[in-house]
């Protein structure tokens, strides 16, 4: 199974999701990686799945955020870290948020159009109406109305790419790809057999990277599929700011410990 990489940074248990009684943080890496670039991860979501609340958390962490990458010594934007590798972005959040990660998927946003697909499409409830301009990388032309709309794969790569016609920026981006994240989520919870998941990966192939293997995901889909019926979105607040020549979003440290608190309570809920 190609998709299935192991990790140093995460400690392996996978009695936890046969059992399903504790919660889960997984750490979701969207990624845009093009020939002869190393890569940046430009989505960085923390999952947190409550099987005895039957709740799932999102956490969207802004990809500017300065913070310490770790093994580097030295603070950066926090997606800069994917540079040197998938561990150093799982110790970086890991130690931004203070929480330690059971599991990271990583997809290439090429691969997020085969993922839209596989599951048959996915309807999302979208807060702004716009036009795609075709400058954010997809085709002119397609509008996309407010409120709740259907989405192919090529559409949801529109939905979640664009940023120049958002009067809220990256943090409406990010809005968006939260919708989007969760919406692919739910879908994939409905499809109601455990032989779709191996369907749904074949078609992923070169487009995603676990930790999971493929029994922890059947484990994952039978124990923590409920946790989808109740998501509750978390943002991180902080503001822009130079330093030097580079903007960066600066999160101050009481906001560091809110979020992290959130995180403890929502998992730690009965």
């Amino acid at each position: 199974n190609k998709i299935h990489e192991k990790v140093d940074s995460i400690e392996h248990e996978p009695e936890k999701v046969k059992k399903g009684k504790e919660s889960l943080n997984i750490l979701l890496m969207g990624v845009d990686e093009r020939e002869g670039d190393a890569g940046r991860a430009d989505t960085l979501i923390l999952l947190s799945l409550n099987p005895n609340t039957n709740s799932m958390q999102q956490i969207s962490i802004p990809r500017d955020t300065y913070t310490e990458i770790i093994g580097r010594g030295s603070n950066d934007k926090i997606n800069h870290a994917y540079a040197y590798g998938v561990d150093m972005t799982i110790e970086t959040v890991e130690n931004f948020l203070d929480i330690e990660l059971d599991y990271y998927v990583k997809i290439n946003m090429e691969g997020l159009s085969q993922l839209v697909d596989a599951v048959g499409g996915v309807t999302v409830n979208n807060p702004i109406s716009w036009v795609d301009s075709g400058k954010d990388g997809y085709k002119a032309g397609y509008h996309y109305q407010q409120g709740e709309i259907n989405l192919n794969g090529e559409q949801a790569m529109g939905f979640v790419r664009m940023r120049k016609q958002d009067p809220n920026g990256d943090a409406g981006r990010n809005e968006r790809q939260k919708i989007l994240i969760e919406a692919i989520v739910k879908k994939g919870a409905s499809i109601g057999t455990v032989t779709r998941i191996g369907d749904i990966l074949d078609v992923l192939g070169d487009n995603v990277n676990t930790n999971m293997s493929f029994d922890e995901m059947k484990s994952i889909f039978n124990n923590y599929r409920k946790t989808t019926s109740n998501t509750v979105s978390e943002s991180i607040q902080g503001s822009g700011e130079y330093i030097g020549t580079t903007w960066y979003y600066i999160v101050p440290e009481e906001e560091r410990q809110r979020i992290h608190n959130l995180i403890v309570d929502f998992n730690e809920a009965e």
